[in-house]
């Protein structure tokens, strides 16, 4: 066992850190859903569902954490008695000390998530998001102010949290130029008179900051201007694209048919008792392939739309893979169990964890097979049961 320990709380900000909450959808439920912050955390057990069978493993492991993929509970609940299944599974939890925590859409979408697993499983080469998400990108201001005043605004932006940038920050570019107004009945000129052309030796600044400031920039560059009407712009720029996002896409070392890739996926996958189920001509070359870890027909069309030969996801329904075979184009698809899938992102989650925290934790996969399916019956041949390949 280790000598020095961590908390809870250390560990869920590392998963935090690796997963960010705030990216789960609005429906989901993810975090800590058991267990004392303070708690000390030496030994943690990484799963996909929070069944009973993995709460027996992990106390039997002696384990004081369980983090799963799968939420516990998807939506409120007023009792958790023992006699109800998840109940069961708090019950058995608490009364041994182990807490529970919930990584679910949270991570699929980061460079250590779900998807990103699966492609390195696969070895694919160059994998990156089928559907990048996005950041917003910085607000670009400039503004225009007699030159005896610049070092003051640009101070006040500056101290708003204006011109910070990757790494660096107090960031402007100035320039020098002439400035000129005149100035109507009613206004309140700082410098100039009413009814006369007025210019003004001004240095416009120009600097770069996050929206989440905008305002709060705003208010400091005008307490400080000496204007009454202050001339700026305020440019959001163009959303940026992330390392982070939905699904995958990515090149095999060297193409191979549907068929053979798909025994390739089969082989990869942990062992199970469901079916990998392929559409499509088994002799297709594939060379680039879409995949997504859990549920992913979202993502039929966009990984035709990106070149994708394959699309490799769980849960497919009949008429949605029947619609995309009869586009022109679409991409063949490889169906697999859902708990298979994401199994792959379980050691790379612990391996993350274990680097950040060193000696502090111990982090073990569970191997349990929880897919709910415990066999599949495969039909004899028929020539009825082939259709020509489109």
């Amino acid at each position: 066992m280790p000598g020095p320990s961590s908390t809870l709380r250390d560990v869920v900000a590392v998963l935090d850190e690796l997963y960010d909450p705030r990216t789960a959808e609005s429906w989901d439920a993810v975090g800590t859903i058991l267990g004392d912050p303070d708690a000390e955390v030496r030994r943690v057990l990484f799963a996909v569902d929070p069944v009973q069978a993995v709460a027996d493993e992990a106390v039997a492991l002696g384990a004081d954490l369980v983090v799963t993929h799968h939420p516990l509970w998807l939506s409120g609940v007023t009792a958790m008695p023992a006699s109800d299944p998840k109940g069961r599974v708090a019950h058995t939890l608490l009364s041994h000390g182990i807490a529970l925590h919930t990584c679910h859409t949270n991570a699929d979408v980061p460079p250590l998530g779900v998807s990103a697993a699966m492609a390195d499983a696969f070895g694919l080469v160059g994998a990156r998001p089928l559907q990048p998400a996005t950041s917003p990108g910085p607000d670009v201001w400039t503004v225009s102010v007699p030159r005896s005043d610049a070092e003051a605004v640009l101070a006040a932006m500056h101290g708003a949290g204006a011109g910070q940038h990757e790494g660096y920050d107090r960031a402007a570019f100035t320039w020098a130029g002439a400035g000129q107004f005149r100035p109507l009945e009613g206004a309140q000129p700082a410098i100039g008179r009413i009814g006369e052309l007025e210019r003004v030796d001004e240095v416009a600044l120009r600097l770069v900051a996050t929206p989440d400031v905008r305002e709060r920039v705003r208010a400091a560059m005008l307490a400080v201007h000496p204007y009454e009407v202050v001339a700026h712009d305020v440019v959001a720029a163009q959303p940026v694209p992330t390392d982070r996002g939905m699904g995958r896409i990515g090149r095999l070392p060297e193409p191979m048919s549907l068929a053979a890739f798909a025994e390739h996926v089969r082989q990869t996958l942990p062992a199970h008792h469901g079916a990998t189920r392929l559409a499509g001509d088994p002799d297709r070359v594939i060379e680039t392939v879409a995949l997504c870890g859990g549920s992913g027909d979202f993502l039929l069309g966009p990984a035709t739309a990106a070149g994708a030969d394959v699309h490799v996801t769980s849960d497919l329904k009949h008429h949605v893979v029947s619609e995309h075979l009869e586009r022109p184009g679409g991409c063949a698809v490889v169906d697999v169990p859902h708990w298979a899938a994401e199994w792959t992102w379980l050691p790379v989650a612990a391996a993350a964890l274990t680097q950040r925290l060193g000696a502090t934790v111990v982090s073990q996969v569970s191997t349990l097979v929880t897919d709910p399916w415990t066999a599949t019956l495969v039909h004899p041949d028929h020539p009825l049961e082939h259709r020509s390949p489109r």
